[in-house]
């Protein structure tokens, strides 16, 4: 029998399963919502819609390069329990849609969401859902990026098999090969120290003055007196912006170094110009609210 769309939108709109799986149980019932509703709960199917709501701050990331190392790519997957991001079903999830973005058009998550995956008839969103239904916990795309500068080579570098995954631009003549040492090098500094700037000129007008706004008040609370306070400010403000800022940073391999002598360094070897243009660092779960749970309690809820 033929299914209307409108029957298999509310469907999914009542239960959260994915929109392939709604149509083939209507046709499976004749049609009958309420029947579907009831097929979809036996199948677990259904459970996704009130998993999707809960937190998911584990999971891991992944850093995809192309193979001529001019394109790049970072996406953060997300789950909520540590013990579930090791799921070998997971990980294969989450290095598609890393091999995926390199390849897509989509300009956001939901977009992303709406693609087919890989080379299946389901689309992520449709894929995400059944998984979640079948592991029993919320599982969610958070975020990506791709770049694709002309003239640039991209380096990715993991941390802690996923949990920090970092991609840098390098504009220079050299070929992959030539600046892959250098590049992991640069990455490997992201990873570790957190950088929010490349350098000083790409340091937003915005932040600064936000942190002249604060290191103003430290100082007065300090009992500084007022008329050297500015210039008290402006030498803490420059102290800070070598510690956020890539190049300034001590390079953590060898203390004796910037960043920039390093790459400076390395370049006159190679023989050529390099210049870092763009980062990227994903770490899992930043910014998200965890909520706590012991080792036990997660495989329990596994076995559950």
């Amino acid at each position: 029998m033929t299914i209307s769309a409108s029957a298999v939108k509310e469907l999914r709109e009542r239960t959260g399963a994915g929109m392939l799986d709604c149509k083939n149980v209507l046709i499976e019932v004749e049609g009958d919502i309420e029947k579907a509703i009831d097929v979809l709960r036996e199948k677990g199917l259904a459970k996704a819609a009130k998993k999707s709501g809960r937190i998911a701050a584990e999971g891991l990331v992944r850093v995809v390069i192309s193979e001529a190392g001019d394109k790049a790519g970072i996406i953060e997957v997300n789950i909520e329990t540590d013990f579930a991001s090791k799921n070998d079903e997971f990980v294969r999830i989450v290095d598609a849609l890393a091999a995926q973005i390199l390849l897509s058009d989509a300009a956001d998550v939901d977009a992303l969401h709406q693609e087919k995956f890989c080379d299946t008839s389901d689309t992520v969103q449709e894929v995400l859902t059944n998984f979640i239904a079948k592991i029993g916990e919320n599982v969610s795309v958070r975020r990506f990026e791709v770049f694709n500068e002309e003239g640039v080579v991209y380096v990715g570098y993991l941390h802690l098999g996923g949990k920090i995954g970092v991609a840098v631009g390098l504009k220079t003549d050299a070929a992959a090969p030539e600046v892959e040492t250098l590049g992991k090098d640069v990455a490997m500094q992201v990873a570790a120290m957190n950088p929010l700037f490349i350098d000083e000129s790409g340091v937003d007008p915005a932040y600064i003055e936000k942190e002249k706004e604060i290191l103003v008040k430290q100082a007065l609370s300090e009992g500084k007196p007022a008329e050297i306070v500015e210039k008290m400010v402006m030498g803490r403000l420059k102290k800070e912006l070598k510690e956020t800022c890539l190049l300034e940073q001590k390079f953590v391999k060898d203390g004796e170094l910037t960043v920039a002598q390093y790459v400076s360094d390395s370049a006159k070897a190679l023989g050529t110009d390099v210049k870092i243009v763009s980062m990227a660092r994903y770490e899992v779960g930043e910014g998200i609210e965890k909520k706590e749970e012991n080792f036990a309690e997660e495989v329990a809820k596994q076995i559950q």
